[in-house]
């Protein structure tokens, strides 16, 4: 077996080992159907003197056929004919590398530096699959299309979804684009600088440059796997990129009661919009303790500025009232890592474990 693949992988690797002549004379033959030697020539950077090994190199690769007339003619071979082999052998070749691939174990790694383009995609994606309740999103308006259908799969798994767009000169108008098909709110921002990032539940996420999704080799993105470092993430999308941005949709699907939250700022916000009475069940530390601590009970006031710089709670336990804030709280009695609220009743924490 390790024989017939790597056999494979060199066939299809010969195939694709074209070089510039080859790709620039192919790339002639096949816009204009058939081509004399001389006709490469003219339209293409290559010699005169290497038209011919090079047509000929194609040839044995099974891209085009020559006709030894005079003059010499070179035709384009059918890119379905003359790749189908390829085509099979890369399928082939793919699932073999599947079946031997041994997925990297990412969780023992709190924070990693990435550098490839692909990479950096690829961890968004996965981020946004990952997210089971709360996804904050700024990925380039170039991007968006790439993410559109695995974003409506979260928004119909009832993923509550904060997605920026950036340029916001460049984000697909709304008349044309159904924003509310891939986020809960969506909002285009003006700096061309806007990070990339994506934080599920206020926990897994990435944070890149947009050079670094141009392929700038002096650039790179960071990982924080499933680690509790994703609410610096998470923070700053909320107080410096969120709140200065303009709102391209809002008020999309409206996910049933009760719900989660890995950000006070959501909570508070969803409370302040819907009005009427909640109840929270939160589960962090106590402030001054550091001690793990849930707390239940109904929800008295709400405090929140325009900024996004101030927003927390407070609740009416069993025991006494207490002022819920969110990551790194220091001026509230406790710290939240995770809220649900329901409309009638404390919520079953249970039901989402």
């Amino acid at each position: 077996m390790a024989d017939e693949l790597r056999t494979t992988m060199e066939t299809v690797g010969d195939r694709f080992n074209l070089g510039e002549y080859e790709i620039d004379a192919y790339l002639a033959v096949l816009e204009h159907g058939e081509l004399t030697a001389s006709e490469i020539a003219d339209r293409t950077d290559i010699p005169q003197p290497r038209v011919y090994d090079t047509v000929r190199s194609l040839s044995d690769r099974g891209l085009v056929e020559l006709r030894e007339s005079r003059p010499m003619k070179i035709v384009a071979v059918d890119p379905d004919d003359a790749f189908a082999n390829v085509q099979t052998s890369l399928e082939e070749l793919i699932s073999e590398l599947e079946a031997r691939y041994t997925a990297p174990a990412r969780d023992t790694e709190a924070v990693s530096l990435v550098k490839s383009r692909s990479t950096i995609l690829r961890y968004i994606e996965e981020i946004i699959a990952d997210a089971e309740y709360e996804l904050v999103l700024s990925v380039a308006a170039d991007l968006l299309r790439r993410f559109r259908d695995d974003l409506a799969a979260a928004i119909d798994d009832g993923v509550s979804v904060d997605l920026l767009v950036t340029p916001a000169s460049r984000a697909p108008d709304p008349v044309e684009f159904d924003y509310l098909e891939v986020a809960t709110r969506a909002r285009g921002r003006r700096g061309i600088t806007t990070p990339v990032l994506a934080v599920a539940d206020g926990e897994y996420s990435v944070y890149a440059t947009q050079d670094a999704l141009r392929d700038d080799r002096d650039r790179y993105g960071v990982i924080f796997n499933r680690s509790a470092l994703g609410f610096l993430v998470s923070g700053f999308f909320g107080t410096v990129l969120w709140t200065t941005a303009e709102t391209l949709a809002a008020n999309g699907k409206r996910r049933p009661f009760p719900r989660r939250y890995a950000s006070i700022r959501r909570a508070v916000k969803d409370m302040r919009e819907l009005d009427g009475e909640f109840y929270a069940s939160v589960s962090g530390r106590h402030v001054e303790s550091g001690d793990p601590i849930v707390v239940e009970g109904r929800v008295v006031t709400t405090t929140f500025e325009e900024s996004e710089e101030v927003a927390s709670f407070e609740m009416e336990t069993e025991e006494s009232v207490l002022e819920v804030g969110g990551l790194v709280s220091a001026l509230e009695d406790v710290e939240a890592q995770e809220i649900i609220l329901g409309r009638d009743e404390v919520p079953d924490r249970t039901r989402f474990v």
